[in-house]
C-alpha cells in the first residue's frame, strides 16, 4: 500500500524524505543518492589543512604500522553512584524547573479557566509512573487504572484524570517566542536537548568512539518523520548518535534536513558534517579513535579528523575513493574467501589505507592509522563444506567490527523496555525517549563504576529483568501429567546454575529444561 495514502498527506506537511541506505549491513550496498566528492581549485585547496587528491599505491610489503597508544585515561571512582543518582544528572532540579515553568504557562495560554497548577513532586511523580509503564505490555494507558488490569503502582500514585491532564499540559518552550522569531523545527524542545546534549559531553569518553543513527519509532504526523526500510523500525525521528563501544551516549544530533555548517568547522560534505559536529567534545590530540559507517565515510572527513589528532575507521563506497583502482568483486572471489588487496597514500604526515576484503561479499574501508597487517584468521561457516572454517581477516576489518556497536548496545538495552505511551504531541515522543536513553546511560556508567572499583558481579546490581515464575514445590514433584514439548523459542534453563537455552521446555510447568545426553535438566527439575 501506499503510504502518502496510508496516511494522509496534507498541502502545508511536506512528504517523508527517504534517507540513502543506513548504518545495517550498509557496507554491502551501493548507492547514488549521496552526491560525489569532486577535486576544488588550487585557491580552494591552499585554504585547506589538508591536500585533496591523494596518490594512491600499493605497498611492496607487508608493513605493520604503529597502533597510536591512547593519551588519556579515565578518572578512577572512588565511590560507586547508583544508577538514580546518574538519572538526576540528567534530569537535573534546572530542567524540571523548566519543564514546570513551561507546562503551568501551556496550560494556562490553551484555556485560562484551567490552570494545571505542576509542582516538582507531580512531575517527578508523572515520570516515574511513565517510566514504570514502560515493564508492562498494556496497549493503552487508561488500563493502568481500569478495575480489571489495574496496576496499584501507578494508579495509586495519581489519578487517571491528573495523570492525562498533565501529559497533554507538558511543555518545554513558549509557543509565542517561536511565532514571532524562531524558525528552529525543534524549538519545542530545544532547552531539553540543550540540556542533555551538554550533560552528555561531560561524561569522560574512552578510547574507542563509534557515530551512528537510531531511530525513535514514531507514526504521527510531522515533517521531521523519515523513513528507513532496512531498519527494523521503519519510521520514525533519525538521531545521529556519539558513543563509546561501551554504548554510553556522548553527543546526539536529531536530523531535521538542511543544517549549515559552523563557520569554525570545515565542509566536507553534507553526511561528512555530521560527523565533525559530533565529534567537537572530543579532546583532540590524544589519539582517540572514531568509527562510522559508509554512509559518513570519504576522504576529505579522514584527513580532517586526522588533522584534529583523532583516529578514525569507517566502511567507504567505492566513489567516495578517488583515484583508487581496487579489484573489482569478481577477481577476489575467484581468489578465494578472505582475500584483500590494501591501498595507501601519504597526505602530509597521515597515511591513508584503503582495504578491500572479501568474505560472503567483498567490503570496503579507509583507516587514517591501521591497514590490512597483521592479519589473523577468524571462524567463519562453509555452507559446501559443512563445518567451521579459518577466513584470513585484515586487521582494520577486526578492528572496525570490535568497536563499531556501541550505538546498537545502546538501542538493544532501550529496546528492552521501550516506553510506548501514546501521544498527539510530536515531541512527547522525543521527550519519552530521552527519559528511556538516560536511563540506560545511568545503568551503563553505573556498571562503569563498579568495572574500575573492582566489585564483584555477585554485590553489582542486576539488569535481568523478572523471569518466568517456577511453580511450587509440590506442584512441579507431584509427577503427574509433566510433559515434554518443543518450543519455538530458546529459553533459560530454569535449573539453578545451569546457563543452557534449550527449546525443550514442561508443558505443565512451563519452564524451559535442558535434555540432553550430557545434562538431563529435566529430571533434576522434577524430582529435587
Amino acid at each position: 500500500m501506499d503510504a502518502q495514502r496510508f496516511y494522509g498527506r496534507k498541502e502545508h506537511d511536506q512528504a517523508v524524505r527517504l534517507i540513502p541506505s543506513d548504518s545495517e549491513d550498509s557496507e554491502l550496498e551501493e548507492s547514488d543518492s549521496e552526491e560525489e566528492w569532486t577535486p576544488k581549485s588550487e585557491d580552494e585547496v591552499s585554504q585547506e589543512a589538508v591536500p585533496r587528491l591523494p596518490r594512491w599505491r600499493t605497498p611492496h610489503s607487508a608493513n605493520i604500522t604503529d597502533y597510536p597508544e591512547w593519551q588519556a585515561s579515565l578518572p578512577k571512582s572512588d565511590h560507586i553512584n547508583s544508577p538514580y543518582k546518574y538519572f538526576k544528572m540528567f534530569f537535573s532540579e534546572d530542567i524540571l524547573e523548566v519543564v514546570l515553568e513551561q507546562s503551568n504557562l501551556y496550560a494556562i495560554q490553551c484555556d485560562t479557566n484551567k490552570p494545571l497548577n505542576l509542582t516538582k513532586k507531580e512531575l517527578e511523580q508523572f515520570m516515574g509512573t511513565a517510566v514504570y509503564m514502560s515493564l508492562f505490555g498494556l496497549p493503552g494507558t487508561r488500563m493502568f487504572w481500569n478495575k480489571a488490569t489495574r496496576v496499584s503502582q501507578v494508579a495509586d500514585t495519581m489519578a487517571l484524570n491528573r495523570w492525562e491532564f498533565i501529559k497533554k499540559s507538558l511543555h518545554f518552550n513558549n509557543n509565542e517566542v517561536r511565532q514571532r522569531e524562531n524558525i528552529d523545527p525543534l524549538h519545542k524542545i530545544r532547552p531539553l536537548v540543550t540540556h542533555l546534549t551538554s550533560k552528555l559531553q561531560t561524561i569522560p569518553m574512552i578510547e574507542k568512539l563509534a557515530v551512528d543513527e537510531q531511530m525513535v519509532p514514531f507514526k504521527g504526523r510531522n515533517r521531521l518523520k523519515q523513513y528507513l526500510p532496512a531498519k527494523p523500525k521503519k519510521w520514525g525521528y533519525k538521531i545521529f548518535i556519539l558513543a563509546g563501544s561501551d554504548g554510553v551516549p556522548h553527543n546526539f544530533e536529531i536530523y531535521t534536513g538542511r543544517v549549515v555548517q559552523p563557520p569554525e568547522l570545515p565542509d566536507v560534505g553534507a553526511s561528512g558534517n555530521v560527523v565533525l559536529r559530533l565529534a567537537q567534545p572530543i579532546p583532540r590530540q590524544q589519539n582517540y579513535k572514531v568509527f562510522f559507517d559508509n554512509w559518513f565515510t570519504s576522504v576529505p572527513l579522514i584527513l580532517t579528523l586526522a588533522h584534529q589528532g583523532i583516529h578514525c575507521t569507517g566502511t567507504v563506497r567505492s566513489n567516495r575513493l578517488p583515484g583508487v583502482n581496487l579489484m573489482c568483486d569478481v577477481e577476489l572471489k575467484r581468489t578465494g574467501r578472505g582475500s584483500f588487496e590494501q591501498k595507501i597514500a601519504m597526505v602530509g604526515e597521515t597515511t591513508l589505507h584503503a582495504v578491500k576484503w572479501y568474505d560472503n561479499r567483498s567490503v570496503s574501508l579507509l583507516s587514517n592509522y591501521i591497514g590490512a597487517h597483521p592479519v589473523t584468521d577468524v571462524d567463519r561457516w562453509d555452507g559446501k563444506q559443512k563445518k567451521i572454517i579459518k577466513v584470513p581477516c585484515p586487521a582494520v576489518v577486526r578492528e572496525y567490527n570490535k568497536n563499531m556497536g556501541g550505538v546498537d548496545l545502546l538501542d538493544s538495552l532501550i529496546a528492552l523496555y521501550r516506553n510506548k505511551i501514546r501521544s498527539k504531541k510530536w515531541y512527547h515522543r522525543l521527550m519519552f525517549h530521552f527519559i528511556d536513553m538516560t536511563i540506560v546511560t545511568a545503568w551503563l556508567l553505573y556498571k562503569r563504576d563498579c568495572s574500575s572499583t573492582g566489585m564483584r558481579k555477585e554485590e553489582q546490581m542486576r539488569r535481568r529483568g523478572p523471569t518466568t515464575p517456577i511453580p511450587v514445590p509440590d506442584v512441579r514433584l507431584d509427577a503427574t501429567a509433566h510433559w515434554m514439548v518443543m518450543d519455538e523459542k530458546k529459553g533459560r534453563c530454569k535449573v539453578p546454575r545451569c546457563k543452557g537455552t534449550p527449546k525443550a521446555k514442561c508443558q505443565k510447568c512451563d519452564a524451559h529444561l535442558c535434555f540432553t545426553s550430557t545434562s538431563n535438566c529435566f529430571m533434576r527439575f522434577h524430582t529435587e
